[in-house]
C-alpha cells in the first residue's frame, strides 16, 4: 500500500450508512480490514481524503491540535524571522491536513478550506491556528474553483480578530511588498517563489530584464534590487501592475528603469519579436495552464508557444528563467516542452539550474502531486 491520501470514486465499491459531507468514515479493503480514516466527499471525484492510517486515532480536536503543531514546528526549522515574516504554515496533504491552506502575513493568517473535510472541521482548524500562532487576525479566502468540485460555495471574510487593514506589508529577504490579501492571487502573494526571487536577484546585475506575468512585481522588484539595467514588466491586470509600481517605490528602487506594459503576454511577445527587440534575462511565470493530467496536452501547447517566443527574444548568452505551476505537467514533461521550444526557435540552450517551491511548501513522498512548481534557469549559447 502506497498510502496515497486520495481515494477516487471508482475505487469505492460501496458506502455503508449515509455519511454527511465532510464526515469522517472508516476506509476498509475488500475483506473488511481497516485501511484508514478519511473525510467523505460525495460530490467530488476524490471521494475520500485520508486523515490517518492509524486505527486507534480519533479525528477531533486533539488530532488537529497535534497535526497543526507539527506543521508549525516544521516552519520554525525552514523559515527564519530574518528571512521573512510571510510564509506558508500549512500545505494541505503534505502536512497531513488535506484541503487546508494557511499562509502567514505578519500578524494576519489567510486560510483556505478547499475540501469537504477541511470545511467540516473549519471552526476547529481556524481556532487552533489562531491559538497556536497568536495571530491577531484569521481571514478566509475560500473563493477558489476547486470548492465547486466539492459541492461547496465560495466564502471570504474575517473569522477571528475582525477585518485587518485593506492591505498588508511584508518583508522578504530585505525587500518589502504590499499584499492584497482580499483579492490577490492565491492568498495575496506567491510565497512559493521566495527562493526563486532571491536567485533572480543574483542573476539580474546589468541585464536588460523582461518579467512576463509580472503580477504585483515580485520578480521585477528582485531584478531591480539585483542591479538590472532595465525591466520590462508585462501583465494583463492594470490593477496588479499598479501595486507593482508601489512595490518598486516602497523599496526606493529606480522606477524610471521600468517599462510597465498592460496587455496579453503572448501577443506582446509576438510584437516584440516582430520589432526585433532583445533582452538579456527573461522570466516566464505564467498562471496554471493544467490543473490536472487530463489537461496537460492542451497546456503543453501554451508552454511551448511562450517559451519559443522567449528564446527568440534572448540575446546571445541570455538567460531564461521559466516556470510551470501546473500540477498536471510533470517536471520531466516540462523539460521536454521547453527543449522542443528551443529546437523550434533554432537556439542551443543549456540547463543551468532546476528551481522548485520553497521549504515551507513541502512535498510528502506519498503525495507527489504536492510538487507542483518546477522551473529551469537556461542559457542560450
Amino acid at each position: 500500500m502506497r498510502r496515497h491520501p486520495w481515494v477516487f470514486s471508482g475505487a469505492v465499491a460501496s458506502v455503508q450508512g449515509d455519511p454527511g459531507v465532510g464526515e469522517t468514515v472508516e476506509i476498509q479493503d475488500a475483506k473488511g480490514n481497516f485501511l484508514a480514516r478519511g473525510a467523505y466527499s460525495p460530490y467530488s471525484q476524490i471521494r475520500l481524503r485520508v486523515w490517518t492510517w492509524e486505527p486507534d486515532r480519533v479525528i477531533g480536536l486533539d488530532f488537529f491540535r497535534e497535526r497543526l503543531g507539527q506543521a508549525l514546528a516544521a516552519r520554525q526549522d525552514a523559515i527564519s524571522p530574518e528571512m521573512t515574516d510571510a510564509y506558508r504554515l500549512v500545505h494541505a496533504e503534505s502536512d497531513g491536513l488535506p484541503g487546508l491552506i494557511a499562509d502567514r502575513y505578519g500578524d494576519v493568517l489567510v486560510v483556505q478550506f478547499l475540501s469537504s473535510g477541511a470545511e467540516y472541521w473549519r471552526e476547529t482548524l481556524a481556532g487552533q491556528l489562531q491559538e497556536q500562532t497568536g495571530a491577531r487576525h484569521v481571514y478566509e479566502r475560500s473563493d477558489v474553483d476547486v470548492r465547486v468540485l466539492e459541492g461547496l460555495e465560495g466564502r471570504t471574510g474575517a473569522i477571528f480578530g475582525g477585518e485587518p487593514a485593506d492591505r498588508l506589508t511584508i518583508t522578504e529577504n530585505g525587500l518589502r511588498f504590499w499584499i492584497d490579501y482580499r483579492k490577490g492571487h492565491k492568498t495575496g502573494f506567491y510565497l512559493d517563489q521566495r527562493a526563486n526571487r532571491a536567485r533572480l536577484r543574483d542573476l539580474a546585475n546589468g541585464r536588460r530584464t523582461l518579467d512576463c506575468f509580472a503580477y504585483t512585481g515580485g520578480f521585477t522588484v528582485s531584478a531591480l534590487a539585483g542591479g538590472a539595467s532595465s525591466v520590462t514588466a508585462i501583465d494583463s491586470s492594470a490593477e496588479a501592475l499598479a501595486l507593482a509600481r508601489e512595490n518598486v517605490a516602497l523599496n526606493a528602487l529606480p522606477g524610471e528603469q521600468v517599462e510597465w506594459v498592460v496587455g496579453d503576454v503572448f501577443q506582446t511577445l509576438r510584437k516584440y519579436r516582430d520589432q526585433d527587440r532583445s533582452f538579456d534575462l527573461i522570466v516566464l511565470d505564467p498562471p496554471k495552464f493544467a490543473p490536472t493530467v487530463s489537461q496537460a496536452q492542451r497546456a503543453a501547447r501554451g508552454y511551448k508557444d511562450i517559451n519559443l517566443l522567449a528564446f527568440k527574444l534572448l540575446s546571445p548568452g541570455g538567460l531564461l528563467v521559466t516556470f510551470s505551476c501546473s500540477g498536471g505537467v510533470s517536471e520531466d514533461l516540462f523539460q521536454k516542452i521547453v527543449a522542443g521550444a528551443a529546437l523550434d526557435a533554432g537556439v542551443n540552450a543549456l540547463l543551468l539550474e532546476r528551481l522548485h517551491q520553497g521549504m515551507d511548501h513541502p512535498v510528502a513522498l506519498n503525495f507527489p502531486e504536492g510538487a507542483y512548481l518546477k522551473g529551469f534557469v537556461l542559457r542560450v549559447s
